[in-house]
């Protein structure tokens, strides 16, 4: 038996980044002799096992062979005989099909170092065509590796247009689209993400919704860079200057699904795009496993972000109503995620990306004054079926009283 350290912990530390986790590969065992040492066992598609004491992974090493499309359309062989070279063979890229040996030595068969070097995202072979999984996954790669000056090998990337055009790609499984998307948003460039699918055609067949939105324009004087599709984008960079949180990245994603379905004799205005969008998030959570927390959250911001944009012109009960509607005095923290969204949304733009953006601390200004008042005093001073009513009165007053100070 033996034992090698393989894929992304071998990959990091070449890059001289904290490795995360480790995994390990297992030349010339079967499962018994795994079971034997006291592993245990948790791979369902091929033998994976945990390390009795650190609980990390060590899989048998494996080939495999395209059986049917899609993402599990493969047959395994984990026999002792197949060497470390036959499972690197197998890997999506050049930098993830590295080993290492108990004595410190690399087995690299595919010149993954050199990659690395090169900061080149290369296939290890034209096998890579054989799963679609692996658009998304170097989708990811190009997201987490771009400050470090990774690109996607033009080969590469070819054979990533075929995967699509072959129509592999409508067979990847939602749960695993979302994995992947929502790694990428819980990273650093996700909108890399994005465009890396985009590149390859992948963009219109997992994620449809965002795909439609480029090429439609807005009106320049409020969005300079004209294309729907570059302004989400560019919320998406704004987004992660504001918050590490992923839901709120996603709100960002998604918040103008609307415009791509304006009617064309509307172009360049987008009338009634939140209500559109709201109706397109609902149907993309019905497609896609969302949290629940994302899927609030983007929708209250594709419904009120205009709303907040419009802060000065609002009247005192509306502002008051965008605070009902938001849930923000039963969940705060859900409604600054709101602000920030909205806030993005308003940097998102060509030349704005440093504006200032004072809607937000009004709105949290007058959540504060609203939310001061004691709703147990008036419900004491009123019959129950006035109660809702005077609350609301009384925190428009507050907000009123603010504002007219300001």
């Amino acid at each position: 038996m033996q034992i090698y350290l393989v894929g992304g912990a071998v990959r990091d530390e070449q890059l001289g980044i904290p490795v995360s986790e480790r995994d390990w590969c297992v030349v010339g065992a079967t499962p018994d002799d795994m079971l034997k040492q006291g592993f245990k066992p948790v791979g369902k598609d091929f033998p994976v096992f945990l390390h009795p004491e650190t609980h990390e992974e060590y899989a048998l090493a494996r080939t495999e062979r395209k059986t049917a499309v899609g993402y599990h359309g493969f047959a395994f062989n984990t026999s002792p005989d197949i060497g470390i070279e036959e499972d690197l063979s197998r890997r999506d890229l050049t930098i993830n099909a590295i080993a290492k040996d108990a004595d410190g030595e690399l087995i690299d068969p595919f010149n993954g170092v050199q990659d690395i070097r090169d900061r080149t995202l290369q296939h290890v072979s034209d096998a890579f065509i054989e799963d679609p999984v692996r658009i998304l996954r170097v989708a990811k790669f190009a997201a987490r590796f771009h400050q470090l000056g990774f690109t996607v090998a033009d080969e590469t990337m070819d054979l990533m247009r075929n995967i699509v055009a072959n129509g592999e790609a409508d067979a990847l499984i939602p749960d695993r689209v979302w994995k992947e998307a929502d790694a990428a948003l819980s990273g650093s460039h996700s909108r890399v993400f994005f465009d890396t699918l985009r590149a390859c055609g992948a963009l219109k067949v997992v994620f449809p919704e965002v795909d439609a939105l480029f090429g439609i324009p807005q009106p320049e004087k409020w969005h300079p860079e004209i294309d729907t599709g570059l302004h989400t984008m560019m919320v998406l960079d704004a987004s992660e200057k504001l918050s590490s949180d992923p839901a709120v990245r996603f709100a960002c994603l998604v918040h103008d699904l609307g415009k791509a379905t304006t009617r064309k004799d509307q172009l360049p205005g987008h009338p009634g795009h939140e209500l559109r969008s709201v109706n397109l998030i609902k149907a993309m959570a019905k497609r896609l496993p969302l949290p629940k927390s994302y899927r609030e959250l983007a929708v209250i911001v594709a419904e009120y972000h205009t709303h907040c944009h419009r802060e000065a012109e609002l009247k005192d009960s509306t502002v008051v109503r965008v605070l009902e509607k938001t849930d923000a005095f039963r969940r705060p923290e859900r409604f600054e995620n709101f602000l920030l969204a909205c806030e993005a949304d308003a940097k998102g733009r060509a030349g704005l990306e440093d504006r200032d953006y004072p809607q937000a601390d009004a709105f949290r200004a007058a959540h504060a004054a609203a939310s001061a008042i004691k709703a147990s005093k008036i419900a004491a001073a009123n019959d129950a079926a006035r109660i809702p009513a005077a609350i609301r009165k009384s925190r428009i007053a507050a907000v009123h009283d603010l504002r007219s100070a300001g």
